[in-house]
C-alpha cells in the first residue's frame, strides 16, 4: 500500500523523536490494522487513525494505475488534530 504524507503532517513527523516516528510509521504501514474510526462531520471519507496519544487523519486513494494507497491529511497529537 503506497503512503503519501500532507507537507504540514511529514514537518510534524520529521520533528518528532525517532521512537515515536517509528511507531507512528509502523501503524500507517498496518492500515487497515490497528485503531481506525471514521471521523464524523466529513464528507471525504476522512478516518482516523490512534497510535498512542497521536493521532493519524487520512483517507484512502487509489491513484492512476488502480492501486490503492492512503494519503496522510494530518497528524498530531490528540488534542491538537480534531481542532
Amino acid at each position: 500500500m503506497n503512503i503519501t504524507l500532507s507537507k504540514d503532517a511529514a514537518k510534524v513527523l520529521k520533528g518528532m523523536d525517532s521512537v515515536t516516528r517509528e511507531r507512528i510509521k509502523k501503524g500507517l504501514r498496518e492500515i487497515p490494522k490497528g485503531d481506525i474510526v471514521p471521523m464524523q462531520g466529513f464528507s471525504d471519507g476522512r478516518q482516523r487513525l490512534r497510535t498512542g496519544k497521536y493521532r493519524a487523519v487520512f483517507v484512502y486513494v487509489t491513484d492512476q494505475d488502480g492501486e490503492k494507497g492512503v494519503h496522510v491529511i494530518e497528524l498530531g497529537s490528540r488534542g491538537g488534530v480534531y481542532k
